[in-house]
């Protein structure tokens, strides 16, 4: 029987969960332990916040901002074995978590299972895997709740949204922005958004007025002279291209085949890459910002090469079958 156009959005029903999950986390554990437990730009400040909650150091020791970002430093301190090996652990179990979700969601779009096992593949085969997951950073958390985020939009799940971007903004502060947008686009009930958002800002008043008191906030002013100096890097250029060669490029190529559903995304890329290119003027250049913004940016990159979709045809298929993604 002839196909419909547009069919090829469709949710196969057999998807082998277990061998998935299992094949992503040995992939990113042999990618990670290359580098495990090393060290990356601010990875010392993450681990002497960590150090500090387990009493091993004073307060003075800490650095502004990274002390702020207590949730992946404090779950690192309550857990036993060495610092730099726990961290590593838990960056390998959100790296994992980052590509099964990215599957999952392509998958509740139907996509197909080539494609929605290549959204995960593009985010453990990168080189934010290998060379800043295994140190001690919250980074990989904070993708990894932007990826859950990202889930509950495309799948219309309001209040998983909601508590996605509350965790995120307890891993880092910039997440608050994922609050924000929500209202702003009215995916949640305005009583509910403003709630979290009252939430999430009395968190972080708390932390920068009563757990973490007294740090003193370094001032991130951009010059022309230090601006010429960080193009001047070439190690944080390659760092920046390493990260960014390979995902941005096709969600730029795809961005334009992505159907409406995806296409929603569009304003949070701009919106996120906001504190990116903050970071990159005032702070120094490196892969991080670029990373920060896979969640959103992988749906369109598997986008590349989708026939272009009727009107009519849906964007998922029928709740009975979506579920069992």
């Amino acid at each position: 029987m002839a196909r419909k156009a547009g069919n090829v959005y469709r949710i196969p029903r057999r998807f082998n969960w277990p061998f998935v999950i299992g094949g992503f986390s040995v992939l990113a554990l042999a990618i990670m332990l290359g580098r495990w437990g090393g060290a990356a730009f601010d990875s010392s400040a993450y681990a002497d916040t960590a150090r500090w909650l387990r009493g091993d150091v004073p307060l003075s020791d800490l650095r502004a901002p990274f002390a702020y970002r207590l949730a992946v430093p404090a779950l690192a301190a309550v857990l036993p074995g060495a610092l730099h090996n726990t961290f590593a652990a838990l960056n390998w179990i959100c790296v994992t978590a980052t590509a099964c979700l990215a599957t999952a969601a392509v998958r509740r779009m139907g996509f197909g299972t080539r494609r929605a096992l290549g959204a995960g593949l593009l985010v453990v085969l990168s080189l934010p895997t290998f060379w800043y997951a295994p140190c001690p950073l919250v980074d990989p958390a904070s993708v990894c709740m932007r990826m859950v985020f990202v889930f509950a939009v495309l799948t219309t799940q309001p209040r998983l949204a909601l508590a996605a971007a509350l965790a995120a903004t307890a891993v880092h502060e910039e997440n608050i922005l994922l609050l924000g947008w929500l209202l702003v686009t009215r995916r949640v009930a305005v009583n509910h958004g403003l709630a979290a958002l009252a939430a999430a800002a009395g968190w972080l008043a708390a932390v920068r007025g009563a757990i973490v008191p007294g740090l003193v906030q370094g001032a991130w002013l951009p010059g022309v002279g230090t601006m010429g100096a960080r193009l001047g890097d070439t190690r944080g250029l390659l760092m920046l291209a390493g990260c960014a060669g390979v995902v941005l490029p096709l969600a730029l190529a795809g961005i334009w085949r992505a159907p409406p559903r995806i296409g929603a995304l569009r304003s949070l890329v701009a919106l996120m890459a906001l504190p990116a290119l903050y970071g990159a003027v005032n702070l120094r250049l490196d892969g991080t910002g670029v990373w920060a913004l896979y969640p959103f940016l992988v749906p369109f990159a598997v986008s590349l090469g989708l026939p272009r979709r009727s009107k009519t045809v849906p964007d998922v298929r029928p709740l009975r079958t979506s579920r069992r993604a």
